[in-house]
């Protein structure tokens, strides 16, 4: 059942609220360690039919064929299914989508069926590969007990439609077959996003005849088939592309010709170098090798990138991934030094960008940086870089967008003055200015002109002004109310005699001097930031998130939850997840979010108390908090110890408690203008936006 809960994109409970509520659910087939097995078949169907789950039916079909696949890796290794079914695939593929269990005979036995089978599809490998390409020496690894891997590729193609997304559907399911040293270069799916952008494969595409696109370093060809991916014109796209490892050379040949490239377009060699007897590249996309941090060396880095420019002629381009260490940050190498250097004088560096951690999954502490190349820039460009920093931003959907317009715009025009195209991401520098620092760091050396000259940036004396402003009237404030009230003075004497006896919650609560209420489970599809009632959780009762941050909307609240009942002025809101938190509601009128309670005071008790007494005993209480290894508090709140006052001592503690209050929001509100003045002032000096007037020097106006 939680495989079922993975399988439909749902949580484990939902499974069995199914089973109860849906007589035609799937009844039960086995019974494994007392846990009930399904028949997957069936579930997919049940789900399709009914609507339920969140996974769509192309996704249940291909969650359906992995399955299958998994069930098989007592058989066979994960290499040996992704080789296998890669194989089937392409062959099926080259005989022109013939399907790999045609002319099976259903009158056989089980093994006599599987026999004939991989016969056929054995000799069908011989006539089409007989070259032994792409899929041959796979099939021959392989006897008769292959043969439900040809009828599980068929499932696939089934669910994706076609060889080509069965294929990439497998690879992409390649580290929960076990293949993670497969998945270890694969970069993040925003990064391959940012990469497709910058190589423009289609606008190229659609300004010339023919393309030849390259990657000396391909891998499982993860970045090829990005690119081929953006664009339907691949039967004018020739694809070159090497690498060492042969299995994993003929992973990406396989890859390729899935992907629409021609045969005769096609080249992936084994082997550290391109074989360029097909056409020079005009975009070279590639990821360097990784090397381990102990084992890195940047001047190797270096001559990866000389490598790739090497191949580059007149007006073409390369994208280049590698390690930060090489490509951004500063270098004690001398000789590391002069060979970046060289590359920077060459006229060949279009860009220089710092990308954030992470964007190679499994490989979280790797800091990667991309060079993109340009042989033969346009004139405004010659002799500069442009250097960009993303490395403290998420890689959002924008931010790639905006960052690849600027260097697409930097490679097809260069920036000019006044011409309001200045990057929002880096700057354009000189090579002669790099070059005074020799070895230096390749990062901007000022925020973008777009940033400096941005709203907000100009508007920043303005609004320190108005900071000013609220400062005084704060302060001002502060002076009246003491001139009125007098200085602070709580009155606080040392108690003789007895202390006053010790009470509880629950005897408070048994005593009907407090009531407790529950909290309500609110679903969060229905919270907003406008809407007519503030949701009070445990995060706005422990200060992490600020009262008022999420609210519900007063129809949606009557619609959806008819039961629900809203707090009343003077309600005291706590919570014991993850901490203790205590929340005097002034205002009333608020949902109170479960594991979040409510405590109501009874001002006609005997002994009554207040609600901001009360919140304050209660935070005072000893034994409140929860050992770090602890999964419940130390007690329960009911149990919470708190002296019983008598009422004239209550009214003076909760006067006190009001008085402090107010004197608190005075200085807040004095203590919120002052540090917005601080952090506008800081920003501005640090991007060098904002100077400070000399005291001794006349009052200037302000710009």
């Amino acid at each position: 059942m939680s495989e079922i809960a993975a399988f439909a994109r749902v949580k484990r409970p939902v499974v069995s609220t199914w089973r109860r509520r849906h007589p035609d659910f799937p009844a039960a087939v086995s019974q494994h360690s007392g846990r009930p097995l399904f028949d997957a078949a069936q579930v997919a169907d049940w789900l399709i039919a009914s609507g339920l789950g969140n996974a769509g039916p192309t996704e249940l079909r291909s969650e359906l064929a992995l399955f299958g696949i998994i069930a098989l890796r007592e058989r066979f290794t994960p290499w040996q299914l992704v080789e296998a079914l890669g194989s089937l695939l392409c062959l099926r593929r080259l005989d022109r989508g013939r399907p790999l269990t045609d002319g099976a005979s259903g009158s056989l036995s089980d093994t006599e069926a599987d026999e004939g089978l991989w016969s056929t599809v054995l000799r069908r490998a011989e006539r089409i590969d007989a070259e032994d390409e792409f899929v041959l020496r796979e099939l021959r690894s392989l006897d008769a007990t292959a043969a439900p891997l040809a009828r599980l590729a068929e499932n696939l193609v089934e669910a994706a439609y076609d060889e080509r997304g069965a294929y990439e559907w497998l690879l992409a399911a390649r580290s929960r077959l076990g293949l993670d040293s497969l998945a270890a270069d694969a970069v993040a799916p925003e990064l391959r996003r940012l990469l497709t952008q910058l190589a423009d494969l289609r606008i190229r595409l659609e300004h010339g005849e023919s393309l030849t696109l390259a990657d000396p370093h391909a891998r499982a060809g993860d970045l090829l088939a990005a690119l081929i991916d953006d664009t339907e014109d691949r039967e004018h796209v020739t694809v070159l592309a090497a690498d060492p490892d042969e299995w994993l050379a003929r992973v990406t040949r396989r890859r390729l010709l899935l992907a629409g490239v021609s045969e005769l377009d096609l080249d992936v060699q084994t082997g550290p170098d391109l074989e360029e007897r097909l056409a020079d590249p005009d975009l070279v996309v590639t990821q360097l090798p990784y090397r381990p941090g102990e084992a890195r060396s940047v001047l190797a880095a270096l001559a990866d990138v000389e490598r790739v420019a090497d191949l580059l002629g007149p007006g073409c381009t390369a994208l280049v991934l590698g390690p930060a260490d090489a490509l951004v940050d500063e270098l004690r190498d001398t000789e590391a030094s002069q060979l970046r250097s060289a590359l920077l004088r060459s006229n060949i560096v279009e860009s220089v960008i710092a990308l954030p951690g992470g964007v190679l999954p499994f490989r979280p502490g790797y800091r990667p940086a991309l060079w993109t190349l340009t042989r033969g820039p346009v004139r405004e460009a010659e002799g500069k870089v442009l250097l960009a920093d993303i490395s403290s931003e998420q890689l959002t959907a924008e931010v790639c967008t905006r960052l690849a317009e600027d260097v697409l715009l930097w490679r097809a025009e260069g920036f000019r003055e006044l011409d309001g195209h200045d990057p929002r991401y880096g700057r354009a520098v000189p090579v002669a200015v790099l070059e005074r620092t020799f070895g230096g760091p390749l990062t901007p050396p000022a925020p973008p002109a777009s940033a400096i000259w941005s709203d907000k940036v100009t508007e920043r004396p303005a609004l320190i002004a108005e900071a000013e402003a609220r400062l005084e009237r704060a302060t001002a404030d502060i002076r009246t109310y003491e001139d009125e009230q007098g200085p602070y003075r709580g009155g606080v004497l040392r108690r003789v005699g007895r202390l006053p006896r010790r009470t509880t919650l629950g005897k408070l609560i048994t005593g009907r001097a407090v009531t407790r209420l529950p909290g309500h489970r609110v679903d969060d599809r229905h919270l907003t930031v406008d809407g007519h009632h503030a949701v009070l959780g445990p995060e706005e009762i422990t200060g992490e998130r600020p009262v008022g941050a999420r609210c519900i909307d007063r129809l949606v609240l009557a619609a959806e939850y008819d039961r629900v009942a809203l707090t009343e002025p003077g309600d005291v809101v706590y919570t014991l997840t993850p901490r203790l938190g205590l929340y005097v509601d002034h205002d009333g009128f608020s949902v109170v979010a479960f594991p979040a309670r409510v405590l109501r005071v009874n001002p006609d008790a005997a002994r009554p108390l207040t609600p901001r007494v009360l919140a304050a005993l209660l935070g005072a209480a000893r034994g409140t908090a929860r050992s770090p290894s602890a999964v419940r508090p130390a007690r329960r709140i009911e149990d919470y110890q708190l002296p019983d006052l008598d009422p004239d001592e209550v009214l003076r503690f909760d006067a006190l408690l009001a008085e402090t209050e107010r004197r608190e929001r005075l200085l807040r509100t004095q203590a919120d203008a002052l540090a917005e003045a601080r952090s506008l002032t800081i920003a501005g000096l640090a991007d060098g936006t904002l100077t400070l007037a000399d005291p001794n020097a006349r009052p200037m106006n302000r710009m």
